[in-house]
C-alpha cells in the first residue's frame, strides 16, 4: 500500500510544479500582451499557442463588455484552486495511507 502512496504522492507533486510553470507562463503572456509583441516571434507564438486554447472558452463565457481581458486571472484562481484543493487532498490522502499501513 505504501508504494500506491508514495505514487500518489509523486503524481501530486508533479501535478503541483506543472500547474506552477502554467501559471508562470500565463503571468508572463498577459504580461506581454499588454506591449506590442512581434507575431512572428517564436517565444510569443509559443505563449500564444500555449495559453490561447484555456483562455478562449473563459474570454467567451466572459465576454470583453468591460474592456479589460480578465480571463488569465480567472485561470490563475482556478490553477490555484486546483493546487490547493486538490494537490493538498491527494497528498493528504497519500500520508493517510501510509499512516494506515
Amino acid at each position: 500500500m505504501f508504494i500506491f502512496a508514495n505514487l500518489l504522492t509523486a503524481l501530486a507533486k508533479i501535478l503541483d510544479i506543472a500547474l506552477t510553470a502554467y501559471m508562470w507562463i500565463i503571468i508572463i503572456a498577459a504580461l506581454i500582451s499588454w506591449v506590442n509583441p512581434d507575431p512572428y516571434n517564436p517565444i510569443v507564438r509559443f505563449l500564444y499557442s500555449v495559453t490561447e486554447p484555456v483562455l478562449r472558452p473563459i474570454r467567451r463565457r466572459i465576454g470583453i463588455g468591460i474592456g479589460v481581458d480578465i480571463s488569465p486571472m480567472i485561470v490563475i484562481l482556478i490553477i490555484l484552486f486546483i493546487k490547493y484543493f486538490l494537490i493538498a487532498s491527494l497528498i493528504e490522502m497519500a500520508f493517510r495511507m501510509k499512516g494506515a499501513a
